[in-house]
């Protein structure tokens, strides 16, 4: 594992907060469909609560990129993620009362994605700020396979302790893992905005309104390269993340493992192929093929999804959804690199609040998809046809030169 970031102390305090608050978001992440599906006993409702949170989501994370490029992003990191503890304080104390409202958690979902979208793309294009050029790619790696780590541990805890000391617990767990992300960001060095192209210095400093959102859109639109990367992965996650459809499998094809037990493994069976696809990341990190590596990485996910949805026992699609991680992790490492090398600094925080919709909502569209086409046709068949689709996509897209031969 390339591990040459760690040697920068600002980068190395950020990276290790993440450990905590990985593990925490997952716990969530477990409560909250588990939560609507005991309310409901509605695959499609679990979707649907997905769904609540896309449109903050988009709005606040294409916003906050414009926010992180005109001011300090330490002092942006610090507002958000106080947001989010007191958001999963909220959580807990919704779950503790036993409101069982899907209405209420649809909202407090809303409130946390929109703390979500602001910093999230104010974290990663902070990046190469504390990090120098050569290192980003082993950056993405190191900070996506602790991620990836927390996905596999989190889900694997929330199966563990639901039957032991319930549901609200875990959000409150959560929101004590935050603490650790505070203490993080208040120990980053200040990371006020640079000039550069993007940059709107007419009144002294940037500015955040929609023109530099606008801005940002038109730079994205004529980078060809960029916009390209940002359709692979909404090809692979709208079309190819059946996340939504695992209460519902853990509850009837894989019931005989025990409900909370086959629900913990798949949430986190996905993850554990990330780690493993970031514990060799020594072996692809310094590939300069960056648009190919993307291309075949989206490829391997669809036909390692086609295989989970065509699996009828648990250990088989367990074995998929492994070989999704690592594909997940090679592409997630190249669409990050590209977006950091290709884009000026002034133009990162922008350009990362639509990497966050993309990546964090493209899933979400997938919860309403999936669990709507499961709940009619069966999840099996939503989950192959899906995964079909994806490498049907990611071929079709593979005919434009641009991302194909896009190398560093």
């Amino acid at each position: 594992m390339d591990t040459r970031p760690l040697r920068r102390p600002a980068y190395r305090r950020m990276w290790c907060s993440t450990i905590a608050t990985s593990v925490g978001s997952q716990l969530t992440a477990v409560a909250v469909p588990k939560q609507v599906y005991d309310i409901t006993g509605s695959s499609a409702w679990v979707g649907y609560a997905g769904l609540a949170g896309l449109l903050p989501l988009i709005v606040f994370a294409v916003w906050g990129g414009a926010v992180a490029d005109r001011m300090d992003r330490r002092r942006l990191l610090l507002i958000t993620d106080t947001g989010l503890a007191v958001t999963s304080v909220l959580l807990w104390a919704q779950a503790l009362a036993g409101l069982d409202s899907v209405p209420v958690l649809m909202v407090l979902l809303a409130v946390q994605q929109a703390f979500f979208g602001l910093g999230s793309p104010t974290r990663t294009a902070s990046i190469p700020r504390l990090v120098p050029a050569g290192e980003v790619p082993a950056a993405n790696a190191l900070g996506s396979t602790v991620s990836q780590t927390g996905m596999l541990v989190g889900p694997l805890l929330a199966g563990a302790l639901i039957p032991l000391i319930g549901l609200a617990e875990l959000y409150l767990l959560d929101s004590v893992a935050l603490c650790a992300a505070v203490w993080a960001d208040w120990r980053l060095p200040a990371l006020p905005p640079l000039t550069g192209p993007g940059a709107d210095t007419t009144s002294g400093r940037p500015r955040s309104g929609w023109r530099e959102i606008a801005a940002g859109f038109r730079y994205l639109s004529r980078h060809k390269v960029l916009l390209l990367s940002f359709v692979a992965d909404v090809i692979a996650m709208v079309f190819g993340m059946p996340r939504a459809l695992f209460p519902q499998l853990a509850s009837e094809t894989f019931a005989p493992w025990g409900t909370g037990f086959a629900l913990g493994l798949l949430f986190a069976a996905i993850p554990v192929g990330a780690v493993l696809g970031g514990l060799m990341s020594g072996t692809f990190s310094h590939a300069r093929r960056h648009g190919l590596m993307v291309l075949c990485a989206v490829a391997a996910w669809g036909v390692s999804i086609t295989g989970f949805g065509l699996s009828a026992a648990l250990w088989p699609a367990l074995a998929f959804l492994v070989a999704a991680g690592v594909a997940d992790m090679v592409s997630m490492v190249f669409r990050q690199a590209i977006l950091l090398s290709a884009a000026t600094d002034a133009m990162r925080g922008r350009l990362q609040g639509v990497f966050t919709v993309v990546v964090a909502g493209g899933p979400r569209l997938a919860d309403a998809l999936h669990g709507s086409i499961g709940a009619a046709l069966g999840p099996r068949t939503a989950i192959a046809g899906g995964g079909v689709l994806v490498v049907l996509l990611t071929l079709a897209l593979a005919l434009v030169p641009a991302l194909r031969r896009y190398k560093v």
